[in-house]
């Protein structure tokens, strides 16, 4: 598995930026106008462009689990076939920039469709993680919670819903199962005051960046251990559903970010865009044909969409070959 040391894959960069974001998607569209309000605030843009060279063992699944980014992206930047398998040696390129949906003063504030998590300290964005969530027909929920538990090394009780699925599957029927390899909350659990739901690690880490989980939230072991140290009982949060996100930088840079609706809200992300660039007078400042293809894409990482003249830095390419390394 790739590793990282201190959540250097989302190095927090600070910004002076205007974070545009639609906190109340689930309105009528004729609502969305007065939703997009403006947030001056400095805020953080996280991840960046780098170079993974492949380990033993590695999987574009699992490479895309830990940085954050699709495997499709991945493989698509690389000239790469995602359905085949990738070897020792190979270096890639990695695009996993994300626009931060908002701020805390302290707190964890989880955006489902980007299937990322923020920790704020003192408000200013501290950390930030992939994580794994519950799939369509199991979503996790979104609301407001607070810590109210953390242990380390649980013993999973497994939820009668959970036994029911097992045993409809065809599967053995467990009704807890004990610390170790086995059980899939991992080395620490975050209970949270959403009944029965919680942030915890895991035993399958190419899980993560997935929505695979019967509601709960999942990170990879080493960015687990690193987040239930910084956290306690008592911590605030916000799980919010905010497929579309609209930053204008200090640079006067406008970046768009587009993820899909992958609990079928039906939001129409265009019509989002529109109504967030009319309210904050981003209109004719817009390259709408380049808005129109993160639309279409729908890839789920921050794309420059303004009229400004793009470097190599802003946009990356189709496709690039890596120098294979022996």
């Amino acid at each position: 598995m790739p590793q990282r040391a201190e959540n250097r894959l989302f190095d927090v960069t600070r910004h002076a930026a205007l974070i545009l974001t639609p906190w109340l998607l689930f309105a009528a569209p004729a609502c969305l106008s007065a939703q997009a309000q403006a947030q001056a605030l400095d805020h953080a843009v996280v991840g960046g462009h780098s170079i993974y060279c492949v380990r033993a063992g590695d999987s574009l699944t699992a490479i895309s689990a830990r940085y954050g980014a699709p495997a499709s992206t991945i493989a698509r930047l690389n000239g790469l076939d995602e359905r085949k398998p990738i070897h020792p040696g190979q270096c890639l390129q990695i695009d996993n920039r994300h626009i931060v949906p908002g701020t805390l003063d302290n707190g964890l504030l989880i955006n489902l469709p980007q299937r990322m998590l923020y920790l704020f300290e003192g408000g200013a964005l501290a950390a930030a993680y992939p994580v794994g969530l519950g799939r369509p027909s199991w979503p996790t929920p979104v609301g407001s919670f607070q810590i109210v538990e953390l242990r380390e090394n649980p013993t999973w009780h497994v939820p009668v819903s959970i036994q029911e699925e097992m045993r409809r599957a065809g599967k053995v029927v467990l009704t807890r199962v004990p610390p170790g390899p086995e059980n899939p909350l991992g080395k620490f659990w975050i209970g949270l005051s959403m009944a029965g739901y919680g942030i915890h690690s895991t035993n399958a880490p190419p899980s993560v960046y997935h929505f695979q989980t019967h509601g709960c939230i999942r990170l990879h072991p080493d960015d687990m251990q690193q987040l239930f140290a910084r956290v306690s009982v008592g911590l605030r949060g916000e799980i919010v559903y905010l497929p579309v996100l609209l930053a204008e930088l200090a640079d006067h840079r406008i970046e768009l970010e587009v993820n899909p609706d992958i609990y079928d809200k039906r939001i129409d992300a265009w019509e989002v865009l529109m109504a967030l660039a009319a309210e904050h007078g981003l209109t004719e400042r817009i390259d709408w044909q380049r808005a129109a293809e993160v639309v279409k894409q729908r890839e789920g990482l921050a794309r420059r969409i303004d009229r400004q003249p793009t470097s190599s830095a802003d946009a990356l390419p189709q496709s690039w070959t890596s120098p294979a390394r022996n």
